[in-house]
């Protein structure tokens, strides 16, 4: 599929009609044709580079059509610039984030095939030892060992049983057959329902920076929700993310953490539990990247938060949908793309490969970020609130052919970075010019990249 195809099926995935609104006359629909320009189109692009092209323009044309919704105003993408941001933003001077994998993490023969492992968070790794039987302290040879005496799906049911985070490798077929592939089939790109309540509205915004004053509370990490709130902040808002006391990503901070504050609380505890109920009585936008029904076991059910902020524009993601048997299942990109056959043999091979970046995390991040814009206007231009739901299987289903096995095609050509310094907490680096443009709106912050942890937990002045 082309950039503009890809967009149209993203451009299709709108909020509900808000009250009094018009339902669109037949061949009324907005087409990307009539948006979309790409500033490189002499470039040779894969399904993958399309992919990218076509997240960044929806969000770009979601900021520039909560600035004027009647404008339909023309955006512009290149496709070298959005695929390069799918694979990392920061150019560090001197120094290297380090790596997120596990030597534990990655795809693994079993007795009958293949399986994937994620390790990467200490719980995950110990949740997989203690489902097999092994060490905390086990190697990775010894781990190749194990998995090799058991059946894919033996290996599969008991560390996910365990509470790790595992998928054995299925073909696109035995995806689309099986019961949480035919759930995920049912359920559109992006969900949305209305809230019920009015939303609280605020002036017009910023025509440069559109969400300036809006507040975002950000409940998500590694990776799709941490771009999608990314997005958010680079487009002014003020994102606050808030991390348990334990949890740390050192080798994605300095990437996802571009324009944000961050501060840590403990929902176990009575104080900590109020501080976050005032944050969010205060919040515009909530993003969260809890597994289904999570945040209803933590006392923040959807009653509850509908009580506390009531309005609230909200959007959720996970790994496998909302609606089938594994709506509640641990997932992460590299774990889907097994599942739902995305990485696959190719012909004559004897391993998996899976895509060369994360990009169902990264593409589902930006649709988030979309549906975040598309809420928050909503809220502003109608005065409605209103809740969206996105998964990284159901993004799977944009990529609709196999990409290939060969590195992305335009990433020999990626774009210089910006000569700016940024003063990140761990040392100077520069990022890439955000990829799209679109009537003057700037995409960019001047906040550097800090540690989790280093902001106290409160908003900034609007």
């Amino acid at each position: 599929m082309e950039t503009a195809d890809l967009l149209d099926v993203i451009l299709a995935a709108r909020p509900p009609l808000a009250s009094g609104e018009a339902v669109p006359a037949d061949g009324d629909t907005e087409s990307a044709a009539t948006r979309l320009g790409l500033g490189d189109p002499e470039i040779p692009a894969d399904l993958l580079d399309n992919l990218a092209a076509a997240t960044f323009a929806a969000a770009q044309i979601a900021a520039a059509d909560l600035i004027a919704p009647a404008a339909r105003t023309p955006v512009t993408v290149s496709r070298m610039g959005a695929s390069a941001w799918f694979h990392g933003t920061l150019r560090p001077l001197g120094w290297l984030p380090g790596n997120p994998w596990s030597p534990l993490s990655g795809g693994i023969r079993t007795a009958d095939g293949w399986i994937r492992t994620h390790a990467n968070a200490p719980a995950h790794r110990i949740a997989m030892l203690d489902a097999l039987g092994l060490a905390h302290d086990t190697t990775r040879a010894r781990l190749e060992a194990r998995l090799a005496q058991l059946d894919s799906v033996e290996a599969e049911d008991r560390i996910v049983g365990f509470g790790g985070a595992a998928a054995r490798l299925q073909t696109r077929e035995e995806w689309e057959h099986s019961a949480p592939g035919q759930a995920i089939a049912s359920e559109p790109l992006i969900a949305w329902e209305s809230t019920g309540f009015p939303a609280h509205r605020q002036g017009a915004p910023d025509p440069e920076r559109p969400l300036r004053g809006v507040r975002v509370l950000d409940l998500t990490r590694v990776i799709a929700g941490p771009v999608a709130t990314r997005t958010l902040a680079l487009l002014g808002a003020d994102v606050l993310r808030i991390d348990p006391p334990d949890w740390s990503e050192p080798a994605l901070e300095s990437e996802m953490l571009w324009g944000k504050r961050t501060a840590r609380l403990d929902l176990r505890h009575r104080i900590d539990r109020e501080r976050f109920l005032n944050l969010l009585a205060e919040a515009d936008i909530l993003v969260h990247g809890y597994r289904a029904d999570a945040l209803e076991r933590l006392g923040f059910g959807e009653r509850e938060r509908a009580r506390i902020r009531p309005g609230l524009t909200e959007v959720a993601l996970n790994a496998y949908g909302w609606s089938g048997p594994w709506r509640g299942r641990r997932g992460f990109d590299s774990i889907v793309q097994f599942s739902t056959g995305v990485a696959a043999i190719p012909e004559g091979g004897t391993a998996p490969v899976s895509l060369p970046v994360q990009a169902l995390d990264h593409a589902t991040g930006m649709l988030a970020a979309t549906a975040a814009l598309r809420g928050w206007a909503q809220s502003v231009h109608h005065g409605e609130g209103v809740r969206a739901r996105l998964s990284l299987a159901k993004t799977a289903s944009l990529l609709d052919s196999r990409i290939g096995t060969d590195p992305l095609t335009i990433v020999a050509q990626s774009p210089a970075p910006t000569t700016r310094i940024e003063h990140t907490s761990w040392g100077l680096a520069q990022r890439l010019p955000w990829p799209a443009s679109a009537a003057g709106i700037r995409v960019d912050s001047d906040h550097p990249a800090q540690a989790l942890g280093a902001d106290a937990p409160r908003w900034g002045q609007r």
